[in-house]
């Protein structure tokens, strides 16, 4: 029996579970934003893990005719994109359900009738909506959660509303989404992915057997491989799926690190720093990192490591969560966006506006005095994402400043203007040979250093 290693990232913000082989080869990720239930969050991230091991061991099994029929490799994609959509069609329904109760305990006569209705409308236009993303978007690569998914396409409907409306409504979503997103719901795998191959058929069923126009902008050269073709496709790969259904993920060790690792429901001799585990899963994809920086939810951590990825000195700040992840979703709620908006919004900024405290319990009052006085949204983010990267520049200067090369992770890593911000400011001042890496896995780092822990603990 194949063995795997399992590490788990319990964050404040988001937990985080990596698996890999006996090679340290990432087979599986999973996250998700679950915090007021630690074990539950652990839970939720290892099975996500386990669904994505799953694709990911299908795809090696398939090595061969992946590389020789483009089509397959289409197909298998697709269908892992319609597998998260229905993972998230089945929370959006029981988001629904939550919608009526809290709306039933909340209000009462004309209101409650109105904002039932609002409900039942911005239900039905997110279903299809995201349907969408997934199916012909890139919504399946992006990692995203669905508090997140979910709000965004919210507040954006709510927006549209009469203004008597919008706090009654977001109160409605704020007081449902936090039970849904904290329940654990378990899939079956073999179920769930022939679901999603039968709604991909008929996706296929309807693409145009006329010769396409292949000058055309609409032109998708990887759909039409499988003109005519997917139902070959479809009965070929229904025994490897079985195969990878039935396949036993045997966990042979795990680590658990992180903010909540004490709460691990793990022995503690499976328990790593969170120090540790960052820096030698950075190191493990960078090879020549000498300097990390972790950003993450509750916390900022400036790490120096050698050449074999151990921690030489370090530098943390503990205190509180101004710029972190936890400070940033205070800013989205302020604004009402969702995260994955913040960034780009900062990025359009013509000037960065001068912040004068990165306290969470005063930015929210400064935020507003500066949206009062008339300056733009996207120029007060700017400020604010420069105002967090300045303290993280300190923490760097205190752990021994910037060595070539450096290695940004945890979940800011994905926020664009965090990311701009640091580049400039590391070039600025610690030389412009310095090398920046930043990695799609950067989230996951931690994880994968505790599982990389675990299989040399095994």
């Amino acid at each position: 029996m194949k063995k795997y290693f399992l590490g788990i990232d319990l964050g404040s913000t988001t937990s985080k579970a990596i698996i890999i082989d006996d090679r340290d080869t990432i087979i599986g990720r999973g996250i998700t934003n679950t915090r007021a239930n630690y074990t539950v969050a652990t839970e939720i991230a290892r099975l996500e893990a386990i669904y994505n091991a799953r694709f990911s061991i299908l795809k090696m099994k398939l090595e061969d005719e992946i590389e020789s029929k483009p089509e397959y490799k289409k197909y298998i994609k697709d269908v892992e994109a319609v597998f998260q959509y229905l993972q998230f069609k089945r929370r959006l329904d029981r988001l629904n359900v939550q919608f009526r109760d809290t709306i039933e305990e909340t209000f009462s006569g004309e209101k409650r009738e109105n904002i039932s209705g609002y409900i039942t409308r911005i239900v039905k236009e997110i279903g299809p909506s995201i349907l969408d993303e997934y199916l012909n978007g890139s919504l399946g690569q992006k990692n995203q959660f669905f508090r997140d998914i979910v709000s965004e396409k919210y507040n954006k409907e709510v927006n549209l509303l009469s203004k008597e409306y919008f706090e009654p409504m977001m109160l409605v979503y704020d007081k449902s989404i936090t039970h849904v997103e904290n329940e654990l719901t378990e899939y079956n795998f073999r179920e769930l992915v022939y679901q999603s191959m039968e709604l991909l058929n008929d996706k296929y069923a309807q693409i145009d057997e006329s010769a396409p126009d292949e000058t055309g902008v609409g032109f998708d050269g990887e759909l039409n491989l499988l003109k005519g073709n997917y139902k070959h496709i479809y009965d070929s790969l229904k025994e490897h799926i079985s195969f990878v259904s039935n396949l036993d993920i045997h966990i042979s060790n795990m680590v658990g690190t992180g903010y909540g690792r004490a709460l691990l429901p793990f022995p503690e001799k499976s328990i790593r720093s969170e120090i540790l585990c960052h820096a030698f899963g950075a190191h493990a994809v960078f090879p020549n990192t000498r300097t990390v920086l972790d950003i993450g939810g509750q916390d900022t951590k400036a790490i120096q490591v050698d050449s074999h990825g151990l921690v030489t000195s370090f530098y943390m700040n503990d205190r509180c969560a101004a710029g972190c992840g936890r400070y940033l979703g205070y800013i989205a709620d302020e604004f009402s966006i969702s995260l994955n908006e913040l960034g780009p919004l900062a990025i359009e900024a013509t000037h960065e506006v001068n912040i004068c405290s990165t306290c969470t319990v005063f930015a929210a009052a400064e935020i507003r005095e500066l949206l009062n006085v008339g300056q733009k949204r996207s120029d007060i983010l700017a400020g604010l994402h420069r105002a967090i990267v300045m303290r993280a520049m300190s923490l760097l200067a205190r752990s021994g400043g910037v060595r070539n090369e450096f290695t940004f992770t945890g979940g800011v890593a994905r926020n664009q203007a965090v990311l701009k911000y640091v580049s400039e400011l590391v070039l600025k001042n610690y030389g412009n040979d310095i090398k920046i890496n930043v990695h799609t896995d950067s989230i996951f780092m931690g994880a994968l250093g505790g599982a990389m822990f675990a299989r040399r603990s095994n």
